[in-house]
């Protein structure tokens, strides 16, 4: 591993040699058989199904991750999948998904699903990308992933093929008896025909029978988000997958490693800083139940876990590390060294909450999926700046740009603009598979628009400031809801803060704070907004509206899932509008059109004045529809 303390350092890690010229593999193929070849004993990744400390496990050495990996991407070649062809898994964690994952991207093109999508939008992305196969769960109690995926399927025409995982197999008596008994039917409603995965994994060679041309190339979509019925579709090459696991290998991780991953390997954050990282290093890795951190027990049971594997790595994001400070650390962690937190900022109660419970430092670090996700972290032996996300890695140039009068222009030291990145994971002109969809979404033809706010400090260290698109503009006044936001999180009895533009009549928007308290708090919303007044600087970005949810929405992955928040604002902001002024109409809810954005749609009730209610919400910006 290089040292990473300093700016100096990462520009020492760069200096050595262009990246290039790294002679580093161009294929996965070439990535997973170096791992085999260097680390072929050791323990490669290990899964169990569910998460007490001494429950049954299944771990995979590299030489035997490598040759199931062969036997996947053989499989899917000899179900038609070429290398401009795309295999999609919708599926929990399990080994299957590592599989499915690895052998779909030496095959062809790999395409992960959140399971948690609807059925409309699970088919879309299957429609979208063209997928041929798709390997889901066969029925199982206490899922509902079959069901969409066969919902789905029948709404995608152009999958052919199906491959079943059944998670039976890592079950022990008496369950395993009992799951025969008790497994839901899942109405086949598509033509695609059904083969069972491991079944059909087993009938083929451990060697690759297909050439692996030495080039790189697209090899893997991810979407992006999922709000809409259509999310934007990433592309993703070998060279930003192996620069991911490069990054890893050489700032973080070595074969004597542990890393514990409860996040899903649908998402870029365990598959590519975390899985790619564990191939470059040789380093071990843990998935803990199918749900990883929504799992039964997880949450109960993580600091044994944590002593079980001899974990040295936690990988978290806020919501799960708020989770697991209501817990007592109950089991020996003396193992652990580093906690690498991602997804959203994270709070500086927390970080302290956190190193105090287990006397090690959380690394921030920051990426998106554009970009095949990494693009700067705090520095693991250096400066911690609790708030930041660190410094760019080495190859990674970052650029904050904003608008002028004479164009877009660079920003001095600690001025906001949008923050844009190039690196071996930005793939130039062509990020999303949809044409239209790169249009103006790189400054100089090089650098991606990560769509983010953020600044650069005098030591080259990245401030996240917020969202381009979630500035919530009060009348033409620009405000930042990461100002409430943090504001708030420093009630002691505020867990998480969600902060968004409500509509109003007047000033276009207003800014609104939903709240989420940590469990057992207790603090009213007139407390809330006299410490907000009291804590936040700027008047105009005091909250109009302060709301106490039992619990943000959230995604897989811990965000807040604005979107939802919106939705909430619109439908109570539009049904007081119409109850004021006595009209017989009310909202019936908000849905996200591809083109307009939010808009609400408007049930009529008895004999509405339709006139009324035209002039009522046309005082509002956001658009509205009647529901027929």
């Amino acid at each position: 591993m290089g040292k990473f303390a300093t700016k100096a350092d990462r520009d020492a890690i760069e200096n050595e040699s262009a990246w290039e010229d790294r002679n580093l593999p161009t294929t996965l193929y070439q990535f997973v058989t170096n791992a085999r070849d260097k680390y072929g004993a050791r323990n490669a990744v290990s899964y169990q199904i569910t998460s007490g400390p001494n429950d049954k496990a299944e771990t995979l050495t590299w030489n035997q991750l490598h040759s199931k990996t062969v036997q996947a991407a053989n499989l899917f070649r000899s179900l038609g999948i070429g290398e401009n062809d795309v295999v999609a898994y919708l599926l929990p964690n399990a080994v299957e998904t590592v599989q499915s994952l690895l052998g779909g991207g030496i095959a062809g093109i790999v395409n992960p699903i959140n399971p948690l999508l609807e059925p409309e939008q699970i088919a879309a992305i299957l429609r979208e990308t063209e997928v041929k196969v798709l390997v889901t769960l066969k029925a199982f109690p206490k899922t509902d992933v079959p069901q969409k995926a066969a919902e789905a399927l029948a709404m995608a025409p152009n999958v052919e093929t199906v491959l079943e995982v059944d998670l039976l197999r890592y079950l022990s008596p008496p369950k395993s008896w009992i799951v025969p008994l008790i497994r839901p039917k899942n109405p086949v409603k598509h033509k695609a025909r059904i083969l069972n995965f491991n079944a059909e994994v087993e009938k083929q060679n451990t060697t690759l029978d297909f050439e692996d041309k030495s080039e790189d190339r697209v090899a893997a979509y991810f979407h992006t988000g999922g709000t809409t019925g259509m999310p934007k579709v990433a592309q993703h090459k070998y060279s930003g997958m192996v620069y991911n696991g490069w990054l890893g290998h050489t700032l973080l991780f070595s074969e004597t490693d542990t890393i514990i991953c409860p996040l899903p390997l649908f998402h870029v954050f365990a598959v590519y800083p975390i899985l790619m990282s564990m191939i470059a290093s040789g380093a071990h890795v843990v998935f803990p139940t199918p749900a990883g951190y929504r799992g039964d027990g997880v949450f109960d049971n993580f600091w044994k876990l944590v002593e079980r594997w001899k974990v040295t790595f936690i990988i978290t994001v806020p919501t799960a590390l708020s989770a697991l400070m209501q817990r007592p650390v109950d089991a020996d962690v003396s193992s652990l060294q580093t906690a690498f937190s991602g997804s959203s900022p994270l709070p500086i109660e927390l970080f302290n909450r956190f190193e105090k419970a287990t006397g090690i430092e959380i690394v921030e670090g920051y990426g998106l999926t554009e970009a095949t996700c990494l693009v700067s972290c705090n520095p693991p032996a250096g400066l911690k700046k609790v708030g930041s996300v660190g410094l760019p890695f080495p190859h990674t140039d970052l650029k904050i740009v904003r608008n002028s009068a004479n164009g877009p222009v660079e920003c001095e030291i600690d001025e906001v603009g949008e923050i844009c990145v190039s690196n071996p994971g930005v793939f130039a002109g062509f990020t999303y598979t949809e044409s239209e969809k790169n249009l103006d979404l790189f400054h100089d033809e090089k650098f991606l628009r990560t769509g983010d706010l953020g600044r650069l400090d005098a030591d080259g260290y990245l401030w996240i400031t917020g969202r381009a698109k979630d500035l919530i503009i009060r009348g033409g006044h620009n405000i930042d809801p990461a100002e409430i936001e943090e504001a708030l999180a420093g009630h002691p009895a505020v867990g998480f803060v969600g902060a968004i533009g409500q509509p109003d009549a007047h000033a276009g928007e207003l800014p609104c704070a939903y709240v989420e308290l940590v469990a057992g708090a207790s603090v009213t919303v007139e407390e809330l907004r006299a410490f907000a007044k009291e804590n936040i600087h700027e008047r105009a970005a005091h909250p109009k509206h302060v709301e106490i949810l039992t619990e943000l929405p959230k995604t897989a992955v811990g965000k807040v899932f604005k979107p939802d928040l919106r939705k909430r604002a619109i439908t109570r902001v539009y049904d007081d509008a119409l109850e004021q002024l006595g009209l017989a109409a009310a909202i019936d809810e908000v849905v996200e059109d591809k083109k307009r954005g939010l808009v609400a749609r408007v049930r009529r009730k008895d004999h509405v004045d339709e006139e009324a209610v035209l002039h009522c919400l046309g005082n509002f910006t956001r658009p509205w529809e009647w529901v027929d």
